[in-house]
């Protein structure tokens, strides 16, 4: 099992609040809608929470501002989300995908990574 995770910034004319809404109630669903052509095994959203915590943990430590959120896809192999991505109905949803990820991500902010999960 591999996983896909986003750390996404918001696009820079949206709030917090407005960017957390149009993920959680346009994105999410339409992901949803087409995970199956995906092959995805799961999805989950992580928004970030306003909260002090945040600020003291990034001053103690040094490090940059939180995201304003992070998106995981669990999917079986490397070699099965490439074979649905590389489909022709594949590239077609990740062509949507990216469309609608620009109506509220900032993607020269954000990051996105495969990771394999060890469990302790």
């Amino acid at each position: 099992m591999i996983k896909l995770i986003m750390c996404l910034c918001r696009h820079p004319n949206m709030t917090r609040e407005q960017f957390q809404d149009y993920w959680m109630n346009q994105h999410g669903p339409f992901f949803m809608k087409n995970a199956g052509a995906m092959r995805a095994k799961k999805y989950v959203q992580s928004h970030t929470v306003d909260t002090p915590l945040n600020e003291g943990m990034r001053t103690s430590r040094g490090m940059l501002s939180e995201y304003d959120g992070v998106a995981e896809v669990w999917f079986e192999s490397e070699e099965d989300l490439i074979e649905a991505m590389s489909s022709p109905d594949g590239q077609k949803l990740s062509a949507a995908l990216l469309e609608d990820e620009a109506n509220f991500i900032d993607h020269s902010k954000s990051s996105a990574f495969i990771v394999r999960e060890h469990e302790f």
